[in-house]
């Protein structure tokens, strides 16, 4: 990850990990007021997930909300420990293997960063706790796009496999120090807070799962109406207090830089969110909740590798045309059949890959004149374009292809998909053996 701070006057940037012998060898003094932003950021990381579950669990049928809110709580607990065990030695250590993964005896078990302080004055602790809840979020993103037909212990797996071989290394590449990705062109892909790890890689990874899975019993022709709009409503009024952790957070300081990401995300939130709801009231002579709050999302998403390096009206813009595209994304979903149930794809894949490219073209000049001294010579918004795409383009190949063959292999061994009596009676009743509210829904 491209993390800006400052030390003294002077903005740098660096990676986000160093190694324990530089760490050693050059000793930092703990920066109290960064420490205690990144403490913030990781909490308000962590709110996102449940309210990932309220956002995805009201947009469900009543007999699936606690079979749907289960796959972003699991992965808190399944993703959280594989993270403490291995998931940062594999993200942040150094090369191995060619590499594909970073490994770090040191990060095992998180036994050796003890007493280690970040080169930004941070414990190395609270960067691995905060970079965990990047881990935890993005497999669970991809649920919502199979929800109310997939059997909970073959998700699980799934998730698991997925961390392992799709999220830890494509995080390698884009923001391990030595990651290939993180060095390309002449200041690496810019991705301040995951447009590429995260969005694209779940996006593309919710695709491939439906295509391959099918689509619910009697969709499109039985109404899956959601069950509790209200709960979603909340759900991303949480997500977007959490986004100033996820993006302001990812700056690993707390100054200028730090404001900057925080309020290209409030802005880009905004305009999304306005953008869709003008859109509606033009296509369908109304603004829905659904709609605003998918907006929202818009705006997020788009913004979220490009905090850190455009303007207030990059910010407008990129926000605007993500909920412009992601509303024809998702109509064109309908057109052509496929089953995404809570459009991860339409969302979050479509519209952080638009901010990872068009970003490009509202890149601070500042940014651009330090590439072009890094690169010798000129280099301009078209260039950076070129990195930004490669980027986008090796994490849909990786990232859909490793789901591919995931999905085929759990469903081989385990069974991905509910029978059709038990989708009939919902995930609620037939996994978990509850109903969220007491009531029943068979529809």
């Amino acid at each position: 990850m491209r993390r800006f701070f400052s030390l003294g006057t002077i903005g740098i940037g660096i990676g986000l990990v160093k190694a324990p012998e530089v760490l050693a060898a050059q000793p930092v003094a703990i920066d109290t007021g960064s420490t205690a932003w990144m403490l913030i950021s990781t909490g308000l990381v962590l709110l996102m997930i449940p309210g990932l579950a309220m956002f995805y669990g009201g947009l469900v049928r009543t007999k699936n909300v606690l079979g749907t809110m289960m796959h972003s709580f699991v992965s808190m607990a399944i993703i959280g420990v594989l993270w403490a065990v291995c998931g940062y030695a594999l993200c942040f250590g150094k090369n191995v293997l060619g590499g594909w993964i970073g490994w770090n005896w040191d990060y095992f078990f998180l036994k050796g960063i003890d007493d280690a302080i970040h080169p930004a004055g941070v414990p190395e602790y609270v960067v691995a706790m905060f970079q965990g809840k990047f881990a935890i979020i993005t497999p669970a993103l991809i649920a919502g796009a199979f929800a109310e037909r997939v059997r909970f212990r073959s998700y699980c797996a799934f998730i698991t496999l997925w961390f392992l071989l799709v999220y830890c290394p494509l995080c390698h590449w884009v923001w391990a120090e030595d990651g290939f990705l993180f060095n390309m062109g002449a200041r690496g892909i810019i991705d301040l807070a995951g447009g590429t790890v995260i969005h694209v890689s779940a996006g593309i990874s919710a695709l491939v799962a439906v295509l391959y899975l099918g689509a619910r019993k009697g969709y499109p022709r039985v109404a899956a109406t959601p069950n509790n709009l209200v709960t979603t409503m909340i759900g991303a009024g949480l997500l977007w207090v959490g986004w100033f952790g996820f993006n302001a957070g990812s700056t690993v300081s707390s100054g200028l830089d730090t404001a900057r990401a925080l309020t290209m995300t409030q802005i880009s939130a905004a305009s999304g969110a306005l953008a869709w709801m003008l859109i509606e009231a033009l296509h369908l002579k109304k603004a829905t909740s659904l709609g605003f709050v998918t907006g929202i999302l818009a705006g997020l998403v788009v913004i979220t590798p490009a905090a850190g390096v455009v303007r207030p009206y990059g910010a407008i813009i990129l926000g605007a045309a993500s909920s412009l595209i992601c509303y024809g994304a998702i109509l064109m979903k309908y057109k052509l059949g496929y089953d995404d149930t809570l459009d991860v794809f339409g969302v979050h894949g479509v519209g952080s890959g638009l901010g990872v490219l068009l970003l490009s073209f509202f890149i601070r000049p500042s940014w651009l004149a330090e590439a072009a001294q890094k690169a010798g010579g000129a280099w301009t918004a078209f260039d950076q374009l070129g990195v930004q795409a490669a980027g986008m383009a090796i994490t849909i190949l990786y990232a859909g292809l490793l789901t591919l063959f995931l999905v085929w292999l759990i469903n081989r061994v385990l069974g991905f998909r509910l029978d059709e009596q038990d989708e009939a009676v919902g995930m609620d009743q037939s996994l978990h053996g509850e109903h969220g509210y007491g009531l029943l829904d068979v529809r």
